[in-house]
């Protein structure tokens, strides 16, 4: 998701220094174009994460800074859209732990309709709001796309998760029902990390407190709330990455 103008050139700045440190990162820029998401690296440094499943993959910039941050970890990731998930292949040619499926999740098997933002990381299963525009210019939608849809269950057993699985979800606006569509796996996540909405941003959207109280019920526990994004006329928050944890015993 793109913030405002001024925290994206913050954002962008942090991302050259990192680009010039590290030459992990700095190749696969050469090869892909690809950026790490590294705003997650404070909250994510911290979690023994050893499986990870990155929902909204895009080019595959959550997945770099798993990959920094584990060699390790397998990566199961997922990403309809057909341009993103070209460059991700491509960035992550090399990496026999890391597998893209082109597919969007949720409860039901088929296809739908991608709402194509100008952005491409805003695209979205729903209708982009007027508020989501309003405050992110640039994330109107400008096509449409059909991608299949399918439950995570489809793609993977509770065998082949590790101790510590890490679930992503930057699915604007679709985080409930890529939940639900986890079914009997979500017990078997350590951590959930989700970009939850205060406000819709996207029409029919599930909103933070109802994400929570999803999560909640099922037991997991919000410990952490980071990168908001405020709305551009009174200041008030749109967005958050909730991190949720279960207790480990």
């Amino acid at each position: 998701m793109r913030k405002p103008d001024f925290d994206l050139f913050q954002l962008r700045l942090r991302k050259l220094a990192a680009l010039a440190a590290d030459p992990f990162y700095r190749r696969a820029f050469l090869q892909g174009g690809v950026a790490p998401a590294i705003e997650h690296r404070a909250e994510l440094q911290g979690l023994p994460f050893d499986f990870v499943v990155d929902v909204g993959a895009n080019r595959g910039q959550f997945s770099l800074l798993c990959r920094r941050l584990n060699p390790k970890a397998p990566i199961v990731a997922f990403e309809p859209q057909k341009g993103p998930a070209e460059v991700y292949r491509k960035v992550f040619a090399d990496d026999s732990l890391t597998r893209l499926h082109r597919c969007a999740l949720g409860p039901e098997r088929g296809e739908i309709a991608m709402n194509v933002s100008g952005h491409d990381d805003a695209s979205s299963l729903l209708t982009i709001s007027q508020a989501q525009v309003e405050n992110f210019p640039g994330t109107g939608a400008v096509a449409q796309e059909m991608v299949q849809i399918a439950p995570l269950t489809d793609f993977l057993e509770p065998q082949q998760m590790g101790r510590r699985s890490l679930f992503k979800l930057d699915v604007q606006g679709f985080e409930l029902e890529v939940l639900k569509s986890a079914g009997p796996l979500l017990p078997g996540f350590a951590w959930v990390y989700a970009e939850c909405s205060y406000v819709p941003l996207y029409e029919g959207q599930a909103l933070a407190q109802e994400i929570t109280a999803y999560l909640v019920d099922r037991g997991f526990r919000l410990t952490g709330r980071f990168n908001p994004s405020y709305a551009r006329t009174d200041g008030s928050l749109l967005q958050a990455d909730l991190l949720f944890d279960r207790a480990f015993s």
